[in-house]
């Protein structure tokens, strides 16, 4: 229980922190407020859809990622973070990529490449940070 709220943390920082880059270029927006809790709603969302879906979708990848080196990886990240835009807007919580939803077009693409791997990198990051240490 613990790992998954430090997930949704996690997630929710590496979200702030791409939409606080990506906002000035409209490619990924997000209009929470003062509502701190829509931001942690969209990270609970997003840790839920990497969770339950992600695998299924790399499982189901894999000829196409041993073709490309993984690098088929961004798009199912990518496409991650367009799922999970569509279900924040179905849940009335204001985040955006690019002009999806309600209409996909080269900004929704580019705004979804850019957003995930600013957030691999940021979750990364942090997920190693965090991380508890052994010592020999």
């Amino acid at each position: 229980m613990v790992e998954l709220i430090v997930k949704i943390l996690i997630n929710a920082a590496a979200l702030f922190v791409a939409v606080k880059v990506l906002e000035p270029s409209k490619l990924l927006t997000f209009n929470y407020g003062d509502d701190w809790w829509k931001l942690l709603a969209v990270a609970l969302v997003f840790a839920l859809v990497n969770s339950y879906i992600k695998p299924i979708v790399k499982a189901l990848s894999m000829p196409i990622g041993l073709l490309t080196l993984g690098l088929v990886g961004f798009v199912i990240n990518a496409a991650m973070l367009l799922l999970t835009a569509l279900a924040s807007d179905s849940l009335k919580l204001g985040f955006k990529v690019g002009a999806f939803p309600p209409t996909i077009n080269s900004d929704a693409i580019v705004g979804a490449l850019a957003g995930a791997v600013i957030i691999s990198v940021v979750s990364t990051l942090a997920s190693v940070a965090l991380a508890p240490r052994r010592l020999m």
